[in-house]
């Protein structure tokens, strides 16, 4: 095996080890933030022919080698294979067990390789929604309706029900590693509790794939936050979009509502960029209710039609 077949695919085995039970998705659909009941539908389209021909280019049709076996390869080139890396559980033994300790550490590819950036080039390719530089542009600086924006506080309140918040990953202009919403680096995002949430990513880095994920625990100091880190809500996973191409830069949809009160982290979950600094907080708070002895006023005040 080629070294550039084996750095692909312990970027791979990486990737599949991080994301167990994460319920994560892939752009490697034309729904990339599908849940993982929609997958299965998915595997007989156009996404899993594609996926084919991309693990076939790199490992041909015959079998894996050291981490993947017979087995394990031919697992992963079926459509549960398929339909566990677009977001699906019920992954296979030989991706739960302890990693070996040379996969734990940052050099696991040799020489410190980001495995974003071969996770990058593998999916570069994949069918889904693009999005033009320019377009990407104006939605990251976009404040969103709904929202209150303060550029002092770094924060992005919301007070409605239905949140839509578009956010670039390591867009041009800003530091590396970083999230930008609303013209803001790696924000506060504040919501109320019950809102129904749609944050739109897009991969604004042009060699190196970004996801975001939602989660309760503060795994920002990991190198592979999900394996000490799962989703917070159904949903709330976005495992990676490919680097852009001519065709434009991928995006996807996380699609979730806002559970119970409290603070949350949203990072990106390939390995090394949360500790990078690529990460933010989600606060879900409980909606303002006003007191009764001023409902009861507010009520008075209220202009009501005459009766006739």
């Amino acid at each position: 095996m080629t070294r550039k077949r084996a750095g692909v695919l312990a970027g791979i085995a990486v990737i599949a080890a991080a994301g167990v039970g994460a319920g994560a998705a892939v752009a490697a659909t034309s729904s990339p933030a599908q849940p993982a009941g929609a997958s299965q539908a998915a595997s007989a389209g156009p996404g899993y022919s594609w996926y084919r021909s991309m693990m076939t280019g790199y490992y041909g049709s015959g079998s894996g080698s050291g981490m993947m076996e017979n087995s394990s390869y031919g697992w992963m080139m079926s459509q549960a294979g398929y339909r566990w890396m677009t977001g699906g559980t019920g992954s296979p033994g030989w991706m739960t067990g302890a990693l070996p300790p040379a996969m734990m550490g940052t050099g696991m590819m040799g020489g410190g390789t980001d495995p974003g950036k071969i996770m990058g080039r593998l999916f570069a390719s994949a069918p889904g929604p693009r999005v033009s530089a320019a377009q990407a542009a104006a939605l990251g600086s976009q404040v969103p309706a709904g929202a209150q924006v303060s550029k002092a506080d770094n924060t992005i309140t919301f007070t409605t029900t239905t949140v839509r918040l578009t956010i670039l990953a390591s867009p041009a202009g800003g530091p590396d590693e970083s999230f930008r919403a609303a013209g803001l680096i790696n924000p506060r995002v504040i919501v109320p509790a019950g809102a129904h949430v749609a944050i739109n990513l897009i991969n604004a880095d042009p060699d190196t794939a970004h996801g975001l994920v939602v989660t309760a625990s503060d795994a920002t100091g990991s190198w592979m936050p999900m394996m000490t880190a799962r989703p917070a809500f159904p949903g709330s996973a976005l495992w990676f979009l490919g680097n852009p191409t001519t065709a434009g830069m991928h995006q996807g949809t996380l699609a979730f509502t806002a559970g119970t009160p409290g603070t949350y982290h949203y990072l990106c979950p390939v390995p090394g960029h949360a500790q990078k600094g690529m990460t933010g907080t989600l606060t879900i708070q409980l909606p303002i209710a006003y007191p009764m002895s001023l409902n009861r006023a507010r009520s008075r005040d209220m202009i009501t039609p005459a009766r006739t």
